[in-house]
C-alpha cells in the first residue's frame, strides 16, 4: 500500500495584502491631516511616518516621496473618501455622465467644483509653490495640470455626445475653456474678490452654459 503524499499548502496572501492596505490608508490619513494642519512645507515625511506609526521606508514603499504624498491627498479630496480613486470612479464624475442634457452635465460639474475646489486648490498651489525649489514637485504639478487637461477633453466628448454644444467649437477649445475656469488661479481670483464657493459654482455654470451650448432653434409660428 502506498501512502498518500500530502500536497504542499498553497500560500494565501490575503491577510498580508489586507495589512498592507491598512498601512497605506493609515499613511494617507496621516498625510492628509498633517498637510491640512501644518501645510506642505512644515510637514516632513518623518512626521507622516510617525503619525501613521510606520517607518519612513514604509511611507516611501506604500505611497511614495513627499510630492507623491501631496498628490495622493489631492486625489483623496477629489474622491471625497479615504483613498484616491481613478477619475471615472469618482462620484461627481459618474453624476456628470449620468446627467442627460449638456446643461445638466455642466451644472452638475459646476456644483461639484464649488464643493471640491476649496479643498484641492490649496494643495495644487502648495505643489506649484514647492516646485520653485523642488524639481520633483514641479514635475508632479505639471503632470497634474496635464491630467486635468486630459480629463477636460473627456468631459468635452461627453458634452459633445448630447448634440447640444456649439458646432463651431472644437472639443479641444471646449476642454481648454473648462480647464482654465476650474484652475486654482481663476478660483483664487474670483474668491479673493469676495465670491463664496457656491457663488463661484453658479458663475461657472452660467459662463459655461452661455459660452458652450448652442442656442435653441427659434420656434416657427403657425
Amino acid at each position: 500500500m502506498v501512502d498518500d503524499v500530502n500536497e504542499p499548502r498553497k500560500y494565501d496572501g490575503t491577510a498580508r495584502r489586507a495589512a498592507a492596505e491598512r498601512t497605506r490608508l493609515a499613511v494617507l490619513a496621516a498625510a492628509q491631516r498633517l498637510f491640512a494642519e501644518r501645510g506642505y512645507a512644515a510637514t516632513s515625511v518623518q512626521d507622516v511616518a510617525r503619525a501613521a506609526g510606520v517607518s519612513v521606508d514604509t511611507v516611501y514603499a506604500t505611497v511614495g516621496r513627499k510630492p507623491r504624498l501631496l498628490l495622493a491627498v489631492h486625489d483623496m479630496a477629489l474622491a471625497e473618501g479615504p483613498e484616491p480613486v481613478p477619475a471615472e470612479q469618482r462620484d461627481y464624475v459618474q453624476a456628470v455622465r449620468a446627467a442627460r442634457s449638456a446643461e445638466q452635465k455642466l451644472r452638475t460639474y459646476a456644483e461639484a467644483m464649488g464643493r471640491l475646489l476649496p479643498r484641492t486648490v490649496p494643495i495644487m498651489l502648495a505643489l506649484r509653490d514647492a516646485g520653485r525649489t523642488e524639481p520633483e514637485c514641479a514635475d508632479e504639478h505639471d503632470a497634474l495640470s496635464e491630467r486635468r487637461a486630459a480629463n477636460m477633453r473627456l468631459l468635452a466628448a461627453d458634452l459633445r455626445a448630447t448634440g447640444e454644444l456649439r458646432e463651431d467649437l472644437t472639443d479641444d477649445r471646449v476642454a481648454d475653456l473648462v480647464w482654465s475656469l476650474n484652475s486654482p488661479e481663476w478660483f483664487t481670483l474670483v474668491t479673493d474678490r469676495g465670491l463664496t464657493p457656491e457663488e463661484y459654482a453658479d458663475l461657472l455654470a452660467d459662463v459655461l452654459c452661455r459660452t458652450l451650448l448652442a442656442a435653441p432653434a427659434p420656434r416657427v409660428g403657425r
